[in-house]
């Protein structure tokens, strides 16, 4: 028996996982029609729950089958996500990796206080966050990072926002080809380390006109695998049951009027950058 070839005793429970996002979902509790996460990890995610299977037919986004029995999931993914920001530490920000280190804290905090110091909403420069090519909603592999709109005056803390709201501005491609096909949103959860920041946050609300809730726990995949094991293991009857108990939110980011009039404008700029330059990605540059 597999028990005998383990070294197991038979008493051990096996139970089926599910995929890093869809265990996400689990572990942020976004398991009902109406709810969605956002996680912002190495690459960027808007995951919505569907009781009813969606199509995209042209592939923006993916439809999978998801953790709760008989559900699917629509998901749209940033391939560079959390990457941009850490490129971009990497390759102008060694001042702060060495600042951060005799203060016993994360660089990314001091990008962070570096980035806030431009007025939400104002940045006059663009990023398109594609470092790995994209994969929602253009499926192109030869499409490429750039920043719109350097001049004299660009300064790094211009740079860093607008990483940050490039990231942002391309998570919401994929918001609105969920919302396309009809799925209904009105908040969201976030999770991954893009999570730690409150500016972050702040501009994925506005980006996205939605509330932003932060929950307790920030390891959403793995606090999600645990909570079907859990299930499995008899602890709580449903999937939803054990989400219901288990995920807490600790904070609401909610969006301002103001600022989310300032980034609609600044999102239909963003939006005709890719089509004006896909021409010149397929060449090869």
């Amino acid at each position: 028996t597999v028990a005998d070839q383990t070294g197991l005793t038979a008493d051990v429970k096996v139970v089926g996982g599910a995929g890093d996002n869809a265990a996400a979902a689990v572990g942020t509790g976004i398991v009902r029609d109406g709810t969605a996460f956002t996680t912002i990890g190495t690459s960027g995610v808007v995951f919505a729950h569907s009781s009813k299977v969606s199509i995209d037919p042209k592939g923006r986004v993916h439809t999978c089958c998801c953790a709760v029995p008989g559900a699917w999931h629509i998901m749209g993914v940033t391939q560079g996500a959390g990457l941009s920001l850490k490129w971009f530490k990497d390759q102008f920000c060694q001042d702060y990796v060495e600042r951060a280190r005799q203060m016993g804290i994360d660089p990314y905090v001091l990008m962070d206080q570096d980035a806030a110091q431009v007025p939400v909403g104002s940045n006059k420069l663009l990023y398109l966050p594609y470092l790995m090519g994209e994969r929602s909603p253009h499926n192109d592999p030869k499409a490429r990072a750039a920043f719109i709109g350097m001049t004299m005056d660009t300064a790094r803390e211009d740079m860093t926002q607008a990483v940050l709201e490039g990231v942002a501005f391309g998570l919401r491609d994929s918001l609105e080809v969920a919302r396309s096909l009809g799925i209904q949103i009105e908040r969201t959860k976030i999770c991954g380390g893009g999570a730690k920041s409150l500016l972050w946050k702040k501009i994925i609300a506005n980006v996205m006109n939605l509330k932003v809730d932060v929950i307790e726990s920030e390891e959403g995949p793995g606090y999600g695998g645990a909570m079907l094991a859990a299930v499995g293991c008899g602890e709580f009857e449903t999937v939803e049951e054990a989400a219901e108990k288990l995920v807490r939110i600790v904070d609401t980011v909610e969006p301002e009027t103001g600022l989310v009039e300032k980034y609609e404008k600044r999102y239909q700029v963003f939006k005709q950058i890719y089509p004006a330059m896909k021409g010149l990605f397929q060449l090869g540059m």
